[in-house]
Formats: C-alpha cells, structure tokens, sequence
C-alpha cells in the first residue's frame, strides 16, 4: 500500500474578499473529490489570494499515484483562475 500525498501552493490574483476565494475553493475541491482523493485548505486561510491545498490518495502502488497526480495538476492548471506556485508530492 502506498498514499501519496499533494501539496498545491495557488496564487488566485482575481480573489479581492476571503468569501471569492472559498467559492473559488470550493468549486476546486468538489472537482478534485471526483478522482477519489481527500482534498482540505491546509494553509493560508486568511488570506484572500494564497491557499496551500493538501491531496492525499492511497493505491497498491506508486504508479497510479503518479498518473492520478499528473492528472490534477493538469485539472487545477486548466480551471482555476490564477496559477500553481508550487506543487510537491511525497510517497509513504
């Protein structure tokens, strides 16, 4: 068994009230929950254009983790409306 863990830093430059930024969020993490993964804000919750999402998935090995992840990353890439700072991901 392995869990693979996501770390996503995300600069939302469009977000001008804390309340943008949850709808934002919220509309992320909803998505990201179709692939099976548990998704919460794990930093920078008071500030309006920062959030840190971490992602965590568990698979019989670290190949599906891999693809799931590459997956995301192009999903929050593409549907967001601002930009990945930094992305790491951790295998245990």
């Amino acid at each position: 068994m392995v869990v693979g863990i996501c770390t996503l830093a995300i600069h939302l430059p469009l977000s001008r009230s804390l309340k943008d930024k949850r709808q934002v969020l919220k509309s992320l993490k909803d998505r990201l929950r179709r692939h099976n993964v548990s998704v919460a804000e794990v930093d920078g919750q008071d500030v309006w254009q920062r959030a840190v999402l971490g992602i965590a998935a568990v698979a019989g090995s670290r190949a599906p983790l891999e693809r799931l992840f590459e997956s995301i990353l192009a999903e929050v890439e593409s549907s967001i409306p601002g930009d990945i700072l930094q992305h790491d991901i951790d295998y245990v």
